[in-house]
């Protein structure tokens, strides 16, 4: 079997003058961008107005207040749902209502956790630990992580979340994997391949990222942002990080305890409709956003030699998620790239920001007009693995064998 899969791979890898990967709508545009291509940070803060970096304090809290106020609204309807077996389909509807509300409010916790909610920092620090305790998110031990994400943004090695396998990869410093992802391609064709990885990510992704660091790094072994020491690794939890994370875990065990009582007093069916399925949706959103802005099929990652924080901040893909979403989620979507760059603009100023990044550095400054629906079913079917391009110290996705017919 292995053998048959691989010859058809090399015959028609021939065939195709040796593309090995798909187009998306950004025709290509990522791989022919290099590392001298890439301005400094210097020159990017340069050429945006001084005013985008300042927070202003009264202005998040008014984002916050509008986020919540619409939260509540939407939890009004959902208290005047029967919880009966024949509401079960609105109350699926309502789920996707309310979880797409709420993701509002991970948006500006994220926004805490980057320092780019408030000049005062207690307050900040106050009001993205409860916000993100209250979505189940322990907010230290996220802190670290997703700064480390933002530090190695596509470094093969070092990158933190959506880290993809290596064919051939040395199975040390890069993920091996490849050549059996590859071959599942084939054996389920791209119908069922690509609603797996629909499942795998937009289901079970974001749990296991944070029980068991699925999809991170290589770098840092299996972590845990519950657990910082052993039987896991500690390696992504240095110094007073690992303090960090227990006091994160305060917040979680509060915040569990109060959905017990939630289930013991108004019971489970309770718990459930209005509060653990709209979570699930809020964390369907959140791999969206990260799976979707740093992965398409012509979007490289890099090794080493190859590798500069502006190099990786330039490969995050700003999309079109339109304006209702743009709107609830405060355009964490569409204003990605200026997020990676210079994260402690607040998104407020960050729609400004990115109409200049556009203007003032079009070659490396990616967006995809693809609709989000397309796109999404483009990377479940077609990302599957990676390959060295050993010339130029950088990984590029390899045409999956289902689509090598």
């Amino acid at each position: 079997m292995k053998k048959s899969l691989f010859t058809r791979f090399e015959r028609v890898n021939t065939e195709t003058n040796n593309r090995t990967f798909l187009p998306s709508g950004l025709n290509g545009k990522a791989l022919d961008i290099s590392l001298d291509d890439i301005p400094s940070r210097k020159e990017v803060r340069d050429a945006i107005p001084k005013h985008c970096f300042t927070r202003q304090t009264n202005r998040s809290l008014f984002y916050l207040s509008r986020t919540v106020v619409i939260q509540i609204f939407v939890v009004l309807i959902g208290l005047s749902i029967p919880l009966t077996k024949g509401m079960i389909p609105i109350w699926i509807l309502y789920a996707i209502l309310s979880g797409t509300t709420s993701m509002g409010l991970w948006v500006l916790a994220h926004e805490c956790g980057h320092g780019a909610f408030s000049d005062n920092r207690k307050l900040e620090t106050v009001v993205g630990y409860c916000l993100h305790s209250f979505l189940l998110v322990p907010y230290f031990s996220w802190q670290r992580s997703h700064a480390v994400h933002h530090a190695f943004t596509n470094h093969i090695t070092d990158g933190e979340t959506h880290v993809p396998v290596v064919i051939s990869g040395d199975g040390k410093s890069e993920k091996k994997g490849g050549e059996n992802e590859m071959e599942s391609s084939l054996f389920f064709g791209k119908i069922l391949y690509g609603f797996n990885q629909l499942f795998l990510h937009l289901i079970l992704g974001w749990p296991a990222y944070l029980l068991l660091g699925k999809t991170g790094g290589p770098r840092y072994g299996t972590s845990n942002h519950f657990w910082p020491t052993a039987p896991f690794s500690k390696k992504l939890w240095p110094s007073i990080w690992a303090k960090k994370v227990w006091i994160s875990d305060w917040g979680i065990g509060f915040m569990l305890l109060l959905l017990i009582l939630w289930s013991i007093n108004f019971g489970l069916n309770s718990m459930i409709s209005l509060y653990l399925g709209p979570l699930i949706v809020v964390n369907i959103w959140l791999v969206i956003y990260t799976w979707l802005h740093h992965t398409d099929t012509d979007v490289p990652h890099l090794g080493a030699s190859q590798f500069s924080y502006m190099r990786g901040a330039f490969l995050s893909i700003d999309r079109p998620y339109g304006r209702i979403f743009d709107f609830l989620h405060h355009s964490i979507g569409s204003t990605h790239a200026i997020h990676h760059i210079e994260p402690t603009v607040p998104h407020y100023h960050a729609r400004l920001a990115t109409r200049i990044l556009k203007n003032k550095f079009p070659k490396v400054y990616l967006y995809n007009p693809t609709p989000i629906h397309k796109s999404l079913w483009h990377i479940a079917t077609n990302c599957v693995a990676v390959k060295k391009d050993y010339a130029i110290d950088r990984y590029v996705w390899k045409q999956p064998y289902h689509s090598q017919s």
